[in-house]
């Protein structure tokens, strides 16, 4: 496949990845290790790096233009990939522009005010980038599964988050949502990996396997957010992650494309340049 005809059959599947607001879902339907038709892995890695190249080049522009911001929530079960993706997708952003917020669990502080208030300490400034490795969503997730909340509190979350992410649309921040999608099967043989590497073994808990026992809950819980939470701000993406290659092409193009659409530019000059030119020209015969 042409690399043309391997982006046009990227993106189309791309489309069908994001999660029309109001649409029902039923992961069930959706193939954690499904691929792009025809795109095999040698072509997918040079769209990766093509991709991250990209997303180099639009968050110099994102800080230069300091007119918007990108917020980018991953979420997914354990070893779905999320620490996987900002290492091999976001590796070519400068950190210097980048924040990475993670969300386990709520400290006293936190505890003592509203749900969001951890979320919205961490959101990005203008020309920044702020990744959420976790988020907010635990809150209509955790917080259901193990019921620690009463259905009636976590319920009108779901209304607060759309309410949140609309604020920051409006006031200039990109919000893309990514909910990274692998089977039981892959997940197991993640955790047997971590086993078998001593240099991956430090990420092992107990909860890995414990959380196993709730996987059907935690797939009713994820569906309903992001049946509810998908809106034209601030959309959700169901990414086929038992693939790394797969997931990083998604969402590595998903980033990138929404970044391109800012038509982010350089601000103009504020100095005089010929001024500047000549301040230059006279220090180097100074130094000369």
């Amino acid at each position: 496949m042409s690399e043309e005809n391997g982006l046009e059959a990227l993106d189309n599947w791309i489309d069908r990845l994001r999660i029309a607001p109001g649409t029902a879902v039923d992961l069930a339907a959706r193939d954690p290790s499904e691929r792009p038709d025809g795109l095999k892995r040698p072509a997918a890695k040079a769209l990766t790096l093509a991709a991250v190249a990209d997303l180099d080049r639009l968050q110099y522009l994102l800080f230069a233009d300091g007119d918007a911001s990108l917020l980018i929530v991953l979420q997914g079960l354990d070893a779905a990939g999320k620490d996987g993706t900002i290492r091999q997708v976001l590796t070519g952003m400068n950190p210097q522009g980048v924040r990475v917020a993670a969300f386990k669990q709520p400290t006293p502080e936190e505890t003592a005010h509203d749900f969001l208030w951890r979320a919205h300490r961490a959101v990005p400034r203008k020309g920044e980038v702020a990744i959420f490795n976790r988020s907010h969503y635990e809150d209509v997730l955790v917080v259901r599964v193990h019921d620690l909340a009463p259905k009636a509190v976590w319920q009108a979350r779901f209304d607060q988050i759309n309410a949140f992410e609309a604020l920051l649309a409006a006031n200039g921040t990109r919000v893309l949502k990514f909910f990274l999608h692998i089977s039981p099967e892959e997940q197991l043989a993640r955790f047997a990996e971590r086993l078998a590497d001593p240099a991956r073994q430090w990420k092992i808990s107990e909860t890995d396997y414990t959380e196993r026992a709730f996987w059907p809950a935690y797939t009713r819980a994820y569906e309903e957010v992001l049946a509810r939470c998908s809106t034209s701000d601030a959309p959700w993406y169901v990414i086929p992650s038992d693939r790394k290659w797969v997931r990083n092409i998604a969402v590595a193009r998903i980033i990138a494309d929404s970044l391109d659409k800012l038509e982010l530019k350089t601000p103009p000059v504020r100095v005089d340049l010929s001024d500047i030119r000549r301040r230059y020209h006279e220090a180097v015969r100074h130094e000369t």
